[in-house]
């Protein structure tokens, strides 16, 4: 089954630079996603890592400077297909990568995508999921062996292998996305991936990738990155988002003490997408 999270909604004032020191502050915790409001931020995290005292270390809650409030709820897994026909629109990327849902018309996109997701993130609204694809587009993956880890709906394996990578696995801890990644990979014709139930610890020092796709949170990849690097060849390409702009130097600092070289970033509304290569 898909993950139970307890969401905290913060009204913070003053908003803007409250909500993102807090964003910040909350990061270095279990908190995994974030949602700006107009009244502050929305946070959530996982029932299953969730403490009685997680923000006791949140010290913007104590500054005199910010009036901060807040209240929780538990968020049952719920039917997205459902949630997601009511509310989705095609996404268009760069008019090249057209993502839609089965109910929606077929277009002449280069890249059309068909999925029908059983949860609620990666989808291709989220901005590192458009970056993400964006750096996919401007890339020469042809028969490179790929992984998309904490794949989500499979949206960046399936459009891998439309590019010509192969072969190609696709990872995530989330039993309702490793599933459904399967139902979105044979949708669209895949014949090159593999999906797999689990997280960095799947990994081992005899897979070797080409390009690395990683679309987490920070977080998770600042813990997992070197064991991501130990899987790379060398002169392999690893494709980053998850975070957000003000996470830069902490998700940089990281990649080069592990010998990746910066190649180039993407910014959408505050998110970040980035390129490394190991040399």
């Amino acid at each position: 089954m898909a993950n139970t999270y307890i969401a905290y909604h913060f009204t913070i004032e003053p908003n803007d630079l409250g909500s993102e020191i807090l964003i910040a502050q909350l990061e270095e915790t279990a908190f995994e996603s974030f949602e700006e409001t107009e009244e502050g931020v929305s946070a959530y995290v996982q029932k299953d890592v969730w403490s009685e005292n997680i923000l006791n270390e949140i010290e913007i809650l104590s500054n005199e400077n910010f009036k901060i409030s807040y209240t929780t709820n538990e968020i049952e897994p719920v039917n997205w297909n459902e949630e997601w026909e009511k509310n989705f629109s095609p996404i268009d990327v760069d008019g090249i990568c057209h993502v839609r849902a089965p109910f929606h018309p077929a277009t002449n996109a280069k890249y059309e995508i068909v999925i029908e997701p059983k949860m609620s993130f990666g989808t291709g609204h989220h901005e590192t999921t458009h970056m993400m694809i964006q750096h996919l587009l401007e890339l020469d993956v042809t028969n490179k062996k790929t992984i998309d880890m904490g794949c989500g709906t499979a949206i960046l394996a399936i459009l891998a292998e439309m590019k010509g990578a192969q072969p190609i696995d696709a990872v995530d801890i989330d039993n309702w996305c490793y599933l459904n990644s399967i139902e979105n990979a044979e949708r669209n014709n895949c014949k090159h991936i593999s999906v797999y139930e689990g997280d960095a610890s799947w990994l081992n020092d005899g897979q070797k990738y080409d390009v690395f796709i990683a679309n987490i949170n920070r977080n998770i990849l600042l813990n997992d990155m070197a064991t991501y690097v130990n899987c790379m060849n060398d002169n392999s390409v690893l494709l980053l988002s998850g975070f957000y702009t003000e996470d830069f130097e902490a998700i940089n600092e990281c990649c080069e003490k592990l010998g990746l070289t910066f190649e180039s970033k993407k910014e959408r509304n505050n998110w970040l997408g980035l390129k490394y290569i190991k040399n």
